[in-house]
């Protein structure tokens, strides 16, 4: 069983701090498989491969614009979160999915696709680069963290997907997103042309979720946030 709590919009230096405080109770066995699902105020992240080369708007415009900015642990260049978009941080032990890192952003992939094709929405792959996409534009980036537990050799998650519902777009302009310069971004919302519920968005998510990963899900659960808050 998987539990699935909605944290709803969060700022991201709390969520990144709920993340780690996480992971560090699953390493210690006090915490149970479990998704973060949110939406973020507009932030721009850089992983460990990226730079701030790749943000194009300066601090000024940033601050007029109310973006922030963060460095983080994960897999991956610069994204861009904002309101409108789902954000998916699974805490998990991959054992059940043989520790094999690959495998598990494979299936978070086949996650969103699976998702869009219930829009009637055709989604995929594309050779050498993560996230789901469709045609040449991706709506679904992923960047994840492998944490090794000390006790079993395998790995804990952290971070993991953005999947675009309907958020501005036009802020993705101000960075080169996740380094790619040849494609574009895409969103629900323009390729139905019709606003979407997020709360819709991720009771979908939760049910291609236990579908792909072969699991059960507990959605939506009790919020662990505020016990991992008071640590």
């Amino acid at each position: 069983m998987i539990h699935i709590c909605d944290l709803g919009v969060i700022e991201y230096g709390k969520a990144f701090d709920l993340q780690k405080k996480a992971v560090r109770r699953k390493l210690e066995g006090r915490l149970e498989d479990t998704i973060f699902l949110l939406e973020h105020p507009p932030v721009f992240t850089i992983g460990r491969a990226g730079g701030e080369h790749n943000i194009l708007a300066d601090a000024s415009e940033r601050e007029r614009l109310g973006i922030t900015m963060f460095d983080v642990d994960r897999g991956g260049d610069v994204t861009y979160h904002g309101p409108g978009q789902l954000v998916g941080y699974p805490i998990l032990h991959l054992e059940p999915w043989k520790n094999d890192v690959r495998r598990y952003v494979r299936l978070l992939e086949e996650v969103a696709i699976r998702l869009l094709a219930g829009y009637g929405i055709e989604a995929g792959r594309k050779e050498g680069m993560s996230g789901a996409w469709v045609g040449q534009e991706k709506i679904c980036a992923i960047g994840v963290k492998a944490n090794r537990d000390p006790h079993t050799k395998g790995f804990i998650t952290s971070h993991g997907f953005a999947f675009n519902v309907q958020p501005d777009l036009g802020h993705f302009g101000l960075i080169v997103p996740c380094g790619i310069t040849e494609y574009g971004v895409t969103s629900l919302q323009q390729l139905t042309g019709q606003t979407h519920e997020m709360s819709e968005i991720k009771s979908r998510w939760a049910a291609a979720f236990a579908e792909v990963f072969e699991t059960e899900v507990d959605w939506p659960t009790v919020d662990v946030s505020k016990t991992l808050e008071d640590e």
